[in-house]
């Protein structure tokens, strides 16, 4: 790996517990948003990063990591990526440390369920060790937050924190100006045996790093989307419905349908006599038919027939057949009543 301009780590070895089923046949980062899958979302992200034409990525990945390669390998052939086991869930940290191979110089980290609006153009002149990307929100005690002192400078990262004056909560996208810093805190941090419940956790590392004296500004921002549960994968899609990703001006054969926007449905997918939308993403080779599919998303190849769908995931090769339901069905399933 090149050291002259910034690496990309994007962990993505967890299990997915919170969104599953879908999740038992596909890592979280293949979900499906607004017509692409969450990492595609996470990519879109390093458009304006210096460099962004040749990146390089590091992916620490654990179960159905062929799926990860195979996505990267059709979607971004020209793409620079290793991949690195990790094959016990023992945290942030010890996941980081595990790729530490590929980890010189400048570098960027982000979790794998985080979608965020941010212009990377300014890092060509950071000046900073560390910047770490925060927003502002009124229950900050669910999250970490950092603790700035008077000239806006980071003292301490605080994990759930019952002070609620301090809202700047930590929204999993950080830069290191050497990565070797991070890697020489997170081997002091395994030396002491920092961890919660059997995990190591970054907030513990960026800790270290402030006590050995490294300069830490936060970067504000306006969006930050989750993907980390099923409420907040229709909210975001329905965000990013809202905001570009909307195709129904460029649908042009309906079926006797009636599309309400905004909506993304895949050219392939086959719509007859149905009414879709609003806030609905429907994938490749999805097949609806009388049917009402409205604040869901269809992942590809699902069928959905005399039905009447709200606020629902549906997983890949999803047969859903006469019945008005709330749904949250994984892949290669089949309803009919």
């Amino acid at each position: 790996m090149r050291d002259d301009h910034i690496h990309i780590v994007i962990p993505m070895a967890g299990l997915g517990t919170r969104v599953r089923p879908h999740t038992w046949s596909k890592p979280k980062p293949l979900m499906s948003l607004a017509g692409k899958t969450v990492l595609d979302h996470i990519l879109d992200t390093f458009k304006t990063l210096p460099g962004s034409e040749e990146l390089d990525l590091v992916f620490i990945v654990g179960k159905m990591a062929d799926q990860i390669e195979k996505h990267m390998q059709t979607n971004y052939p020209g793409l620079n990526v290793h991949f690195v086991e990790q094959p016990e869930m023992r945290g942030q940290s010890h996941a980081l440390w595990l790729a530490r191979e590929y980890l010189h110089g400048p570098m960027l980290m982000v979790f794998s369920d985080t979608l965020l609006e941010t212009d990377l153009s300014f890092l060509a002149q950071e000046t900073a060790d560390i910047v770490a990307w925060v927003k502002p929100v009124p229950d900050p005690e669910r999250f970490g937050v950092a603790q700035l002192n008077n000239e806006g400078w980071v003292t301490r990262f605080v994990e759930k924190p019952k002070d609620k004056s301090n809202n700047l909560v930590v929204v999993g996208f950080y830069y290191f100006k050497r990565a070797e810093d991070l890697l020489s805190a997170i081997e002091e941090q395994m030396k002491r045996n920092i961890q919660l419940k059997g995990e190591y956790f970054i907030v513990d590392a960026l800790n270290i790093m402030l006590e050995r004296g490294l300069k830490v500004r936060v970067e504000k921002v306006d969006v930050w989307l989750d993907a980390g549960v099923p409420q907040t994968v229709l909210e975001t899609n329905r965000y990013l419905l809202e905001h570009g990703r909307d195709n129904s001006e460029q649908i042009t054969n309906n079926h006797n349908s009636v599309i309400i926007p905004p909506v993304f449905i895949h050219p392939s997918a086959e719509v007859r006599n149905s009414v879709i939308g609003p806030y609905t993403s429907i994938g490749a080779e999805c097949r609806i038919e009388s049917s009402i599919v409205r604040g869901s998303i269809l992942d590809d190849k699902a069928a959905v027939i005399n039905a009447i769908l709200d606020a629902s995931l549906v997983g890949r090769h999803v047969h859903f057949e006469r019945h008005p339901a709330t749904i949250n069905i994984g892949d290669d399933s089949v309803i009919t009543l």
